[in-house]
């Protein structure tokens, strides 16, 4: 048995072009990567203080972007790259604190802002550039995302301004001979009108780069990292009922054949029918080794009293680890857990790599794993987006009907259950949310949502049913657009079709008499409601 967790991770492609990510703790880093891969250039994300010569001369990237982040740079312990960064003779690409701490490490002045910008803002090209070419026009205005309280001043020798807003007299930079370029706001959110363009004119324009990167490609790559890892030994894959999980487990039987198997907790909490799916899917479509548990009561007990959403997810964590520890004995042994954690599993679970990034919750299957497993840590999709994974399933030929639904947290439904959990809720919800996803795509909307759920509120209201008074549940129903599940905005449905949505629920599903809409978007709201 392996002695401590290992995570295998995505190392350096070496015959890809790859651009390196600086990371200095923004909540949507990531989203860079994202971008880039759309476009197919291979990147990784790296924090700024793994940064060195050494590192860079192995990574050898062919551009460098550098992060936003939550800093100031006239803070004393401001992050900051390495200078080495500069010296490489690289295109690079500063991203609002990344344009902050390039100017400054390269001499020029940044200061904190007298009118500070957060959301939407207009720029203005002052004189055309390669990162707007075929985009943006000289002299035109443009919506962008911005974010900061710090602005640039100074510029450093060489550079000089390509466009401006009323309160960012440099809200883009450039040096052309050198390849560096700076801008204050956030090409990598979806609010930056042709943000995505921008960044592959970067990447391809500037850097020079054609775009050599597919899921074939990671397909392939992966198997062979994933043999490497894990040799002749046993690896057990914890299916959750999700997308995730499926793929990972697909993906890692196309690498090492039966010396894997999936095992499958079935906490109770799941949505209906879901349990079944994975069982056919996996027993008769695949013939991957299968061990079905059926567990509900021991995640009933374990969640009996937690109204605290952070001590729900940890508790299922715990409670999933430990059946897998038993499972793991009664198959006489495994070396290895699979999980099909992705990266915003990872962001929004811990600071990335003790950096300055926002703790927001926990996820179960990053912080839910003890010390003391005694199993290395396979976790062959953790660089992964979600439509990143989903592209993924399609190329391992898995059903688009399983691949293409809606994501669903590791915890279930019991993080849709705001306070305690009791299988009397569980079961109720889960009959709504039926219900209501049904109908959604009876109205042929369910491809145009990112996500569409029903929670189960910790209210009862007064209703009148058959001349009878009630006294029972309220339903929140829930549904959003995104495109990276990192911003959403709440999917505007007709008034008429939730009025129809909330009948057939209160008809058929006894225990709820009242329904409501959630519009929040995210920010400021997240997308679950724990």
């Amino acid at each position: 048995m392996a002695d401590s967790l290992q995570t295998i991770a995505p190392q350096v492609h070496q015959h890809h072009e790859r651009v390196l990510v600086v990371d200095f703790g923004s909540q949507v880093t990531q989203l860079i990567a994202r971008r880039l891969r759309e476009d197919g250039v291979y990147c990784e994300v790296h924090p700024f203080n793994r940064i060195g010569k050494a590192m860079l001369d192995e990574f050898a990237p062919k551009g460098v972007i550098l992060s936003g982040g939550p800093s100031s740079v006239k803070r004393a312990d401001r992050p900051h790259v390495d200078d080495a960064v500069f010296a490489l003779g690289v295109p690079v690409l500063g991203i609002c604190y990344g344009q902050q701490i390039m100017v400054d490490q390269l001499g020029g002045e940044v200061e904190t802002a007298r009118e500070r910008e957060f959301g939407r803002a207009d720029v203005t090209v002052q004189t055309q550039s390669a990162l707007f070419q075929t985009v943006w026009a000289e002299n035109g205005t443009y919506p962008v995302w911005m974010s900061h309280g710090d602005r640039v001043v100074r510029l450093p020798e060489g550079f000089h301004p390509i466009a401006t807003t009323p309160s960012a007299p440099f809200a883009a930079i450039a040096d052309e001979l050198r390849g560096f370029y700076g801008v204050q706001f956030h090409p990598e959110v979806s609010h930056t009108l042709d943000g995505a363009r921008l960044l592959s004119n970067f990447t391809r324009q500037i850097c020079g780069l054609k775009g050599d990167w597919t899921m074939a490609a990671f397909r392939e790559e992966m198997t062979a990292k994933i043999r490497q890892q894990v040799g002749d030994a046993r690896v057990l894959c914890g299916l959750s009922g999700g997308v995730d999980s499926a793929v990972a487990a697909v993906l890692i039987h196309e690498a090492i054949g039966d010396q894997l198997t999936c095992v499958f907790v079935d906490t109770g909490l799941m949505r209906k029918d879901e349990g079944r799916q994975v069982v056919d899917l996996f027993r008769g479509s695949y013939n991957i080794p299968l061990v079905h548990v059926e567990a509900e009561d021991t995640f009933m007990g374990v969640l009996d009293g937690l109204d605290d959403p952070e001590a729900k997810r940890k508790a299922i964590g715990k409670t999933f680890i430990d059946v897998f520890e038993a499972e793991a004995k009664k198959l006489g042994g495994a070396d290895f857990l699979a999980q099909g954690t992705l990266y915003p599993d990872v962001i929004e679970s811990v600071s990335f790599d003790g950096g300055p990034s926002v703790t927001i919750k926990s996820h179960h299957n990053v912080g839910g794993l003890p010390e003391r497993m005694n199993m290395g840590l396979v976790e062959p999709l953790r660089e992964l987006f979600k439509d990143e994974v989903r592209a993924l399933g399609r190329e391992l030929g898995l059903p688009d009907g399983f691949v293409s639904r809606h994501p669903f947290p590791g915890p279930g439904l019991a993080i849709r259950i705001p306070g305690a959990v009791t299988k009397e809720k569980a079961d109720l919800l889960r009959e709504a949310d039926a219900i209501y996803l049904d109908m959604i795509r009876e109205e042929g909307l369910y491809d145009a949502i990112w996500q569409a759920f029903s929670v189960l509120l910790p209210v009862r209201t007064v209703g009148v049913m058959g001349d009878e008074r009630t006294y029972d549940w309220v339903l929140a129903l829930r549904a959003v657009t995104s495109t990276d599940g990192m911003t959403a905005d709440s999917y505007p449905f007709e008034h008429d079709f939730l009025s129809r949505v909330s009948t057939r629920i209160i008809n058929e599903v006894r225990g709820i008499n009242r329904v409501v809409y959630d519009v929040t978007s995210k920010p400021p709201g997240t997308i679950e409601w724990e």
